[in-house]
């Protein structure tokens, strides 16, 4: 098949890309933001091409759109820290980039949009099911919520509700919480967590990936349909995720402190069941990530830490 990757350099993308040119043309359309030079080798990949563009530029990327059979909008503006500071963007990239996707394209045309589970808002009595009403209270959530809202209503997509990512990447982020407290065990040594017994689910990047593949492969069983993507085995607290650190950085100090409130408010259990029935299984667990992180940050802590 042919799919567009929107943002397809980015933390996600640079693992993706990857797997999908073994068996897919590829076109990745990205700005470059963060001037990375990630997929250098794929460039000798004739499966795979290259697009500098920005996807507020639709007259440009209606290029793109039109000839692909599945897209992938991955460009984003992500977390509430970045969109607060420019709302506007945020609300243009994250959510009229998804409308004007939706707008034209038709219903031959395969949309697989992955939406965070942030989207479940403040603390959540019970399991949180794809039944449940997202609640987003950042504007990152609500952007990505309404996306996703317009995408279901049409019938014509298939959404993830993404737990919080882990794992290495060409284009690493060192800002999501699994690859941060690794980065701060391994440097620092120590951290204060904030709101330490709150709990979120967690997945694997290259689990990740293979959710996106299994969906391109069974899309007509599932289209119209939103799925939690996350390791069912760890519904965990920040605490329980710094002591499984400490398991292989023991001297990994942690202190807890309330003087600070986390604006995110992520406290919810999520079930998985709904994807897992279908098929999907992950590959990668928790001390995997943390395992292969802590052997990646070798290339990263002698590095510029700009560039992450």
């Amino acid at each position: 098949m042919k799919i567009l990757v929107t943002g397809g350099m980015g933390y996600l993308g640079s693992v993706l890309c990857p797997d999908l040119v073994e068996n897919h043309e590829v076109v990745v359309y990205d700005n470059l933001v963060y001037n990375q030079t990630t997929l250098p080798k794929l460039f000798n990949n004739k499966n795979f091409k290259f697009v500098y563009g920005d996807v507020r530029d639709y007259s440009k990327l209606s290029n793109y759109v039109n000839k692909a059979d599945v897209i992938i909008p991955l460009a984003a503006i992500v977390g509430f820290p970045a969109c607060d500071r420019d709302k506007q963007l945020a609300t243009a990239v994250n959510y009229y980039q998804i409308k004007k996707i939706l707008n034209n394209t038709s219903k031959l045309q395969r949309i697989i949009f992955p939406n965070t589970n942030s989207g479940y808002g403040q603390k959540t009595e019970g399991i949180c099911t794809e039944d449940q009403k997202l609640t987003p209270i950042s504007h990152y959530g609500v952007t990505k919520c309404d996306s996703e809202n317009l995408l279901l209503d049409s019938g014509r997509a298939i959404t993830f509700r993404l737990a919080t990512v882990f794992g290495m990447s060409e284009r690493m982020r060192l800002d999501l919480l699994v690859n941060e407290f690794v980065y701060k065990a391994l440097t620092d040594r120590y951290i204060t967590l904030f709101q330490a017994h709150t709990i979120r689910n967690y997945i694997h990047i290259k689990d990740v990936s293979s959710a996106f593949q299994f969906m391109i492969n069974n899309y007509e069983d599932n289209v119209g349909e939103a799925f939690n993507v996350g390791l069912s085995d760890t519904n965990i607290s920040k605490l329980e995720l710094t002591e499984r650190i400490k398991k292989y950085i023991p001297d990994f100090v942690v202190n807890q402190s309330d003087y600070y409130e986390d604006p995110d408010k992520r406290d919810y259990i999520v079930s998985n069941e709904k994807i897992e029935s279908v098929g999907w299984k992950s590959n990668y667990s928790l001390d995997d990530g943390i395992q292969e992180l802590i052997s990646g940050y070798q290339i990263i802590i002698n590095n510029d830490l700009s560039k992450f």
